[in-house]
């Protein structure tokens, strides 16, 4: 699509009033509303946060899969994060986009938000600086960001209609800030509001929040609404919402006219909401995106994608074990994870990669002589694994009648995976309000005995096997938090298979209007859904046994497990912060016969239970880690990369500890955020309550010796001039890495309750063996303020502060302080 040129203002004159109306919301799932005559494109938006999907959830395009949120905030990588933003622009660019929907920023209360691992942190100043590197790699490219969710959208129960009860305080300290960041650091052209209510009011309906925005702030980006997240006519456009997604309009067109001619919207706010719409497209219409989606795979995107995910790697724990030495001759690979690695959550951040790397293909690379001895210990799966590579010749017809009835046949799509989602899908002649569907293919399992077969659907849909029919989900369906909170529990079936034998595998299936459930409360996506698994049944013991065995046999054990999109996705919470049923049992059973030579490896997007933390030796945290899952894991283990991430996140050692456990998903319609502003390591170090591992925490295979104390110039924070703190680094190892210097500051002679301390910078460092570096780490009006919810403004106070370098929230190394001669009130960026 080439660059289109237009003067906004002489649009707005000369376009009818029902062009101006079209404009406020979209034509489709992706696309705004174009007026050729005019000049006027249609601008295309697409999913991120963690790669760009493109226009289809079904049958789409492969792309790059990028780490997850909480895996880039692990790296504390301003520069690492502007390339990320820079390869995300060049995929949007591939798949004829001009706009992705992202950074996530909101904050992770609790390890339990089933979209954590889209967030980049726990604390608000992480999170801003992040979002904002992001932001202005992809705008680098020319593609705009929509930064999302504005605000409060921290838990996924009952989302849409969850009143968030919050302190002015705490949401300007903590859940604005990050947004307050971005929009004086990087001024993205989009913004996404949430689903939720803030203090009574939708966001997206709220002048109060939108005003702040552009009024406050100064900064006047589009705003658009979450997907069906848009609940009124009169009051959104008011309240300032440009424009609604998706398209076809639920609330304008038709409605706004009425609404004017009640004069209950002005004719100037339609302008004005017309204007910023148009604004959006010519700015994004400057770059010029393919005229087809189309991939990119470059062997330079896999060297970033790969540095990006063994820079998110947190090495938790580690006894002498880390790195693993060259030339293994017998290395034990166990674990859920080893052969099918977690690459993404779930929900919006779901796409279908280029390719996935496990770590059980990485270690073969880096361990070509070794003998590799291979067990699964413990299945970690909540729903049984999608089946794809025992799946052949398969692909899915489309009728607009069920079976039994004579049907046409509309279209016909080829598949490689029995997970397939219809909410976007669209052929010439379908009926999407009503259509069915058969999935046909050959599976050849790779073992015999009994195998296990389970079918979650938004719908209806039975299994056939060789013309059996082995699951019924059509007649009685139960519901349960797949596909966005809409689908069913997964119904179990069960077969006699031989292996290498050859299978007919049908599945019937009914699109969303079929389904025989209530919809209630959640986003209504249409077009339904699928998931088919499959897996040998095996006895726990055995497999454990089996494990066990040849970490025995082994001169090093590698384990890696942990969670997936089935656990952690958009549409539901976990309900606790356990490991998958079993894996614990698996680990803590190795490391009583092997804890002097296993490493154990976690992938999660946010932290999970680890009562056997005692017994380990070895921790690494691996997150979801794209496309290069398995080789940047490896690169860690084997040396390749000196690991230097650190935690975005506290990790407690239970969930009772965290401080949203007593408040926490919508209870009658509202969740109260009673940590106020001592959220993550704020709450743990005011309360003085333990954690496992501490934010910012994150080891190394070098060593580093930090100058005891900070110099800080000027002695007298200026608020127009803020201060520079400056420390002395040197690596006195043997191994060239990189440490984060993070600067807390503190404000022990405060008479306003404050926490402890609180991140207001940072620095990561790369030194060379014996090298020596001057840090200076720059500091913001915000380190000294508070909001003063009696002013209802930010103060920031006169005394003494205290500058803490440390090299996680709990280990500091430096000291320095200065001073604030008066107190100030200030407003804006």
């Amino acid at each position: 699509m080439m660059p289109a040129t237009f003067d906004v203002e002489k649009v707005l004159t000369n376009i009818s009033e029902q062009d101006k109306i079209a404009l406020l919301s979209g034509i489709d799932f992706w696309h705004t509303h174009p007026i050729p005559e005019f000049n006027v494109p249609s601008i295309r938006a697409t999913d991120g946060p963690n790669g760009i999907r493109g226009t289809k959830f079904f049958a789409g395009i492969p792309a790059a899969c990028l780490p997850c949120g909480t895996a880039l905030g692990a790296t504390w990588d301003r520069d690492l994060i502007y390339q990320a933003g820079r390869l995300l622009g060049d995929e949007c660019i591939a798949k004829g986009a001009h706009c992705w929907l992202g950074p996530t920023i909101n904050m992770p209360r609790s390890p339990l938000g089933g979209r954590g691992f889209e967030s980049f942190a726990e604390d608000p100043h992480l999170s801003g600086i992040l979002g904002k590197s992001i932001i202005l790699g992809a705008e680098s490219k020319g593609i705009i960001s929509t930064v999302k969710h504005f605000v409060g959208n921290d838990q996924e129960h009952e989302r849409r209609a969850v009143d968030v009860l919050v302190t002015q305080r705490a949401l300007r300290e903590i859940y604005l800030r990050p947004f307050q960041i971005v929009a004086r650091d990087a001024k993205p052209s989009a913004l996404m509001t949430s689903y939720n209510k803030i203090n009574g009011k939708h966001v997206v309906e709220d002048a109060r929040m939108l005003n702040l925005i552009r009024e406050e702030w100064k900064w006047n980006p589009l705003v658009m609404s979450d997907w069906y997240g848009t609940y009124t006519t009169i009051d959104s456009m008011n309240a300032g919402l440009d424009l609604e997604m998706p398209g076809p309009s639920r609330y304008r067109g038709k409605y706004i006219e009425s609404a004017v001619q009640a004069r209950l919207i002005k004719q100037s706010t339609i302008d004005a909401r017309a204007r910023k719409v148009l604004e959006f497209v010519r700015k994004a219409s400057q770059v010029e995106v393919s005229e087809v989606e189309r991939g990119r795979d470059s062997q330079t995107d896999r060297a970033l994608n790969r540095k990006i995910c063994a820079n998110s790697i947190v090495l938790l724990k580690n006894e002498d074990i880390l790195p693993l030495p060259k030339g293994i001759k017998k290395l034990a690979l166990i674990g859920s994870h080893m052969k099918t690695p977690a690459i993404s959550g779930g929900g919006s951040a779901s796409l279908e990669p280029y390719y996935s790397v496990s770590l059980y293909e990485a270690c073969r690379e880096a361990n070509p002589n070794a003998d590799l001895l291979y067990e699964v210990g413990s299945y970690a799966h909540k729903m049984l694994p999608v089946i794809d590579r025992l799946l052949t010749n398969a692909v899915i017809h489309f009728y607009n009648e069920p079976t039994g009835k004579k049907r046409r046949l509309i279209s016909t799509e080829p598949i490689s995976t029995t997970a397939f989602q219809f909410m976007d899908y669209n052929a010439p002649g379908l009926n999407r309000e009503l259509f069915w569907a058969t999935l046909s293919g050959q599976f050849m399992p790779d073992a015999s005995g009994l195998w296990d077969f389970g079918l979650s659907v938004f719908g209806t849909a039975n299994l056939y096997i060789d013309d059996e029919l082995v699951i019924n989900n059509t007649t009685n369906q139960t519901r349960g938090t797949a596909f966005f909170g809409k689908g069913t529990i997964e119904e179990l079936g069960s077969k006699e298979l031989v292996a290498g034998t050859t299978y007919k595998i049908r599945i019937e299936f009914g699109s969303a209007n079929t389904t025989t459930m209530k919809s209630v409360g959640m986003v209504n996506f249409g077009g339904g859904a699928a998931n088919l698994g499959a897996c040998l049944r095996m006895d726990q013991d055995k497999m454990i046994e089996n494990a066990v065995k040849i970490a025995t046999e082994a001169d090093y054990a590698i384990i890696c497990t942990g969670l997936n999109k089935d656990w952690e996705s958009e549409g539901f919470d976990r309900t606790h912060m356990d490991l998958p049923p079993g894996v614990d049992r698996l680990i803590s059973k190795v490391l009583k016969v092997a804890a002097d030579k296993t490493v154990i490896v976690n992938q999660s997007g946010t932290p999970v239970t680890l009562p056997w933390a005692d017994q380990a030796r070895c921790i690494v945290q691996a997150w979801y880690g794209g496309n290069e899952t398995g080789h940047g894991i490896a690169d860690v283990l084997f040396g390749d990369v000196n690991p230097c991430a650190k935690l975005p996140l506290s990790w407690p050692v239970d969930v009772r500890h965290n401080p949203a456990y007593l408040n926490y998903a919508s209870v009658g319609g509202r969740v109260l955020y009673g940590e106020d502003i001592y959220g993550g390591y704020r709450f743990y170090e005011k309360t003085g309550r333990k954690v496992l591992f501490p934010f910012g925490h994150g080891l190394s295979y070098t060593t580093f010796e930090v100058s005891s104390t900070v110099t800080v110039a000027p002695q007298i924070f200026n608020m127009d001039c803020p201060a520079v703190a400056t420390v002395q680094i040197k690596n006195t190892g043997k191994m060239a890495g990189a440490e984060v210097l993070q600067l807390y500051i503190s404000a022990p002679e405060s008479p306003t309750p404050r926490p402890n301390k609180e991140l207001h910078g940072f620095e990561k460092v790369f030194l060379q063996p014996g090298e020596e570096k001057t840090v200076d780490i720059q500091l913001d009006r915000y380190a000294t303020s508070f909001w003063d919810e009696i002013e209802d403004m930010w103060k920031s106070e006169q005394g003494t502060y205290e500058m803490l370098i440390g090299t996680s929230s709990q280990e500091v190394v430096a000291r320095g302080n200065f001073q604030v001669d008066r107190t100030i009130y200030w407003l804006g960026l």
